[in-house]
């Protein structure tokens, strides 16, 4: 596992994966056009460092965790799945029968302890402090034209509740204000907003940190849907098998991760609100512009040599994708221990993560796919789910052209559609209300007599294993 960012990108330029550009490229709009392109590009295209951004000596890194490769070296796996069977195997308690057992399980055990974060007193963020800092200094991206400033994109925003001392940690966009002053992307659904709505209803200041560039594993735990109550440092201690690093701030009462480039330490005020957006956002479309809470900045420290660490959102596929792609499977055994029926899920890249869900399921019972369905709705961040679609577990979920042929064979409109009406993600603009709207299940697993459908259910069409045996070995003569 790589303890920062200097040693990923070391590692990324090692195996060919980063891609350096050497000449002078500005961060208005020019940065966000490049790093499109190699988002675009076969495979997701490389990591990038812009080593002279126009204006500033400080080198800029983008598409970092942009391919499922390099996604799959900052969690420190060959592949995904191979996580997924850890976090199975962790949650998953058995009883030793005898000593070699209960000798056996005590990494795992270790594993559980070393989960905390620890505090320690000097850090590499805090080589350099500057109280009188500005924003000005950091080479903030303008990544689309019609934005309505440069935005941080990648910030990881520490905040704690001011009732239970518990830490959210979060990835919120904050448009740049001013040199001082930032808007404060907080989603109603939010932790972080929960926090603030705390803060507002005690009439206190609420203190934020932003960290920017720490270790790799969490800029990928700031994204992860955890539950509220859970605190996304113990997921980066599990992740990084290790006890993560933080080290208190200068000028308030929070800690950040002593591996990151740079923080900014600061506070929002009760009841304040400022203009934010519009901005070119996952969806592929512009946010609207709305009124958000107004980060104030109190300090600046950074490492003596920091590279800033960005992202930039856009039409779909773009970096955001492989971070999903990691808590699709990352998750999926934690859905399991709630809903074991699940077989496979798969959030597509064209469906921006909640307004497409595939799910095949292992189908006991009639009106089984439904009841999917409403459980998706009825949890943690799933409840986003716009449209659901449940295929029984023959059917390969990542495989996109095999899903919409079954969805067209299997599905009758009026009998398998599944309406109702609950919570939208803030970003949805085709609910008729913000953050309130439509949902839709499809049930396109086989029908049973016991769901009314009289008929014998149709075979699919294949060749005997005997015969598709022979064909493959003649196919791969061919050459072709």
């Amino acid at each position: 596992m790589y303890d920062d960012l200097n040693a990923f990108l070391a590692d990324l330029d090692t195996r060919r994966l980063l891609a350096r550009v050497a000449e002078p490229v500005s961060p208005v709009l020019e940065i966000a056009a490049v790093t499109d392109r190699a988002c675009k590009s076969p495979g997701g295209g490389p990591a990038l460092l812009f080593e002279q951004p126009t204006g500033f000596d400080m080198p800029v890194a983008s598409n970092l965790y942009g391919s499922p490769e390099r996604m799959c070296l900052a969690l420190g796996v060959k592949a995904l799945d191979d996580l997924a069977a850890e976090i199975d195997e962790l949650m998953t308690p058995q009883m030793p029968a005898g000593l070699i057992d209960a000798l056996k399980m005590l990494p795992m055990v270790g594993r559980l302890r070393d989960l905390m974060p620890k505090t320690v007193k000097d850090a590499p963020c805090q080589e350099v402090v500057r109280r009188d800092g500005s924003l000005d200094e950091l080479p903030i991206l303008t990544c689309w034209p019609g934005d309505g400033g440069p935005f941080i994109t990648f910030p990881l925003v520490f905040t704690k509740d001011p009732e239970t001392g518990g830490r959210n940690l979060g990835t919120y966009r904050m448009q740049v204000f001013d040199r001082r002053s930032t808007g404060m992307h907080w989603q109603r659904h939010k932790g972080g907003a929960q926090h603030y709505r705390v803060a507002e209803r005690l009439g206190k200041r609420l203190e934020v940190a932003v960290a920017l560039g720490a270790e790799p594993v969490l800029p990928y735990c700031a994204t992860a849907p955890m539950p509220e109550q859970l605190d996304e440092l113990l997921l980066a201690g599990f992740l990084a098998r290790r006890r993560i690093e933080l080290v208190k701030c200068v000028t308030i009462d929070l800690e950040v991760p002593a591996s990151s480039q740079i923080v900014l330490e600061g506070y929002v005020e009760p009841g304040e609100r400022r203009r934010e957006g519009p901005f070119g956002d996952h969806t592929g479309l512009y946010s609207q512009p709305d009124d958000f809470p107004v980060f104030h900045l109190t300090c600046i420290t950074r490492r003596k040599k920091p590279v800033y660490l960005t992202t930039v959102v856009g039409v779909p596929p773009m970096e955001d994708y492989y971070l999903g792609l990691a808590s699709e499977r990352i998750f999926l055994p934690i859905l399991r221990k709630t809903l074991p029926e699940v077989v496979d899920m798969h959030f597509p890249a064209e469906g921006i993560f909640h307004n497409l869900v595939i799910v095949s399921i292992d189908k006991r019972y009639p009106g089984h796919a439904r009841k999917i369905m409403h459980a998706f709705w009825g949890l943690g961040q799933l409840m986003f789910s716009k449209t659901i679609v449940v295929v029984d577990r023959d059917v390969d979920v990542q495989n996109l052209s095999q899903v919409a042929w079954i969805v067209g064979t299997h599905m009758d409109p009026m009998r398998d559609l599944e309406i109702t009406r609950g919570p939208v993600d803030d970003l949805d603009d085709a609910a008729e209300i913000p953050a309130y709207g439509g949902k839709m299940g499809i049930d396109a697993t086989r029908k049973w007599t016991s769901e009314g459908y009289t008929r014998s259910w149709p075979a699919r069409v294949a060749t005997t294993e005997a015969a598709g045996s022979r064909a493959a070995g003649i196919w791969k003569r061919l050459g072709t």
